[in-house]
């Protein structure tokens, strides 16, 4: 069992892509997934640069339905056709996402060549849009000028770990051993019982990730994340155009560090910069006077929590 998450950054800039700054997209790794958060054009140009297997994507998360956010769906969607692929692909979004797509085979006289389905979103609480045995996806409600969802993904706790070497001491035998990391006691054929404690170690703390973008200042967001072991927070503004926020719906950096403290989460990254923007350092410097450990993501760029 991986100890570990990966977020590879394949975009993170707002409004109209650049030459070299694509919108939004990202890819998380947890626990054997591999999720797509976020399609903004461009998309499938950059899974391919980041040498990520598109047939490892089987779940797709959008935010909300601003072309930044989502332009690109459609051709990954495709692509996945076009490289005959069979695996089942679930699409998570706002209302009306399955109208967009949908609409757009029907007019190219197109189809997948796998199961496409759909998961549409309306609550403006919480809700879990996923699980497994090993992962929990739940939105988080944002407040941006449209109806939008972060995504808070969490790691569910895993098998303990076998002492292998108490184990053997007790000549306990083999056939045991799943048990006893499922959390079974022992009972050894003198009739003593053996607590599980003895006999494994506890397993790794499950991690967890927030995803947040677009939004306003929200507080009631650090409430659902506390102790969050990465918060990715857009920041599309610094501090001397925090005016610009109410009108479009969007944070600064200090306001992103702000729910960051709160939520008192192990690290911070910053994104959706607003292309006004020459210097990314400014983000970092303005988030660090509330929150210290701040990272600044940009295209290409991976994280290893």
């Amino acid at each position: 069992m991986s100890s570990t998450f990966t977020v590879s950054i394949l975009g993170c800039y707002a409004a109209a892509p650049g030459a070299f700054k694509n919108p939004t997209s990202q890819v998380l790794e947890m626990r054997n997934h591999v999720f797509l958060i976020d399609c903004g054009e461009g998309t499938q140009v950059a899974l391919r640069r980041n040498k990520i297997k598109f047939v490892r994507i089987k779940h797709i998360f959008i935010s909300h339905l601003h072309g930044d956010h989502f332009f690109g769906l459609m051709g990954v969607i495709s692509t996945f056709s076009l490289l005959k692929r069979t695996a089942p692909l679930t699409i998570y979004g706002p209302v009306g996402i399955k109208e967009i797509v949908l609409l757009q085979l029907k007019l190219t006289q197109s189809f997948t060549s796998y199961p496409l389905h759909f998961k549409e979103l309306s609550s403006k609480e919480p809700e879990l849009v996923y699980e497994d045995d090993a992962v929990t996806v739940i939105t988080i409600p944002l407040q941006h000028r449209i109806y939008a969802n972060g995504y808070y993904f969490q790691e569910k706790v895993g098998q303990r770990k076998l002492n292998i070497n108490a184990a053997l001491n007790l000549e306990i035998d083999k056939a045991y051993f799943n048990k006893i990391k499922q959390g079974g006691d022992v009972t050894l054929d003198d009739g003593t019982i053996v607590p599980n404690s003895e006999l494994t170690f506890d397993p790794p703390k499950p991690k967890s990730y927030a995803y947040c973008s677009d939004t306003k200042y929200k507080p009631a967001i650090a409430d659902q994340i506390q102790k969050a072991t990465a918060l990715y927070h857009e920041s599309t503004f610094l501090e001397s155009h925090e005016h610009l926020c109410k009108p479009t719906g969007h944070s600064t950096a200090k306001q992103a560090a702000s729910i960051a403290k709160q939520a008192e989460v192990e690290n911070l990254i910053l994104g959706h910069y607003s292309t006004r923007y020459n210097d990314l350092n400014e983000f970092k410097e303005e988030a660090e006077t509330i929150f210290p450990d701040v990272h600044l993501a940009d295209d290409g760029k991976v994280f290893t929590f």
